[in-house]
């Protein structure tokens, strides 16, 4: 079946020479995986690799069976011309590892219009506003509200959040918990917007620290979560 969709690119991965395998979480249909044949090695072809850098906001023609094998794509054009995510070394570095993050995080093969509506919005508000170090901390707290896990803010006098629970608790268990000063920053995060970020001040080591523990809430909660690769690269940029 031919679609038209929106997608956002996830990942590329060269495949043999010349050819690419490309996921991407499209409007139309969730996840979707694309074989890009010669697409490396020829200059007249209408496909060409700039298109499928990582989060790229493409408008694409496809053909797609929706059978769980590599699907193809027949022509592209930017939907979205950013300015400043892919030349900004900092803001690139925050791309590669928030792509990465969505890429393990992302596995419905069907439609999303909340989850894609919100990370359009957030790549925009990214790409036009000066660089926020805090940027993807509420960008993966806010992504949990539509993967299923965002943490249950009742009871947030509490001294402790329990990562396993997904929920604030009076008295420590043996799950991870964050707690102390990182508990406060921590809450300074729920229920905020991103036009807000510029008033959440965190030292670096807490801002490291933080993290460290939103990762292991995403893979406490989703199933075949890979640590990523690009966080070192992302901490050296924010040392």
């Amino acid at each position: 079946m031919q679609v038209t969709t929106k997608a956002i690119v996830l990942s590329a991965l060269k495949y043999g020479d010349t050819s690419l395998i490309v996921k991407a979480f499209t409007a139309s249909d969730g996840l979707k995986s694309y074989l890009l044949k010669g697409v490396m090695g020829s200059k007249k072809g209408k496909l060409k690799p700039g298109y499928f850098q990582p989060l790229m906001q493409l408008e694409i023609v496809a053909y797609h069976k929706n059978k769980g094998t590599l699907e193809s794509i027949r022509e592209v054009k930017v939907a979205v011309p950013y300015k400043t995510l892919h030349t900004d070394i900092v803001k690139n570095s925050i791309v590669l590892f928030l792509a990465e993050m969505l890429g393990n995080s992302i596995h419905e093969e069907e439609q999303d219009k909340s989850l894609f509506n919100y990370l359009e919005y957030a790549l925009l508000w990214l790409d036009e506003h000066p660089t926020n170090p805090n940027f993807h901390l509420l960008f993966l707290l806010n992504l949990t509200k539509y993967l299923g896990f965002y943490p249950d803010t009742s009871f947030q006098n509490a001294r402790f959040f329990d990562l396993q629970e997904g929920s604030f608790c009076k008295t420590p268990s043996l799950n991870p918990l964050i707690q102390n000063e990182l508990l406060n920053d921590f809450k300074g995060f729920l229920g905020t917007d991103f036009d807000v970020l510029h008033t959440k001040q965190l030292t670096k080591s807490n801002r490291r620290e933080l993290l460290k523990m939103v990762i292991l809430y995403f893979r406490l909660h989703v199933h075949g979560f890979r640590e990523p690769k690009s966080l070192a690269v992302l901490n050296a940029v924010f040392q």
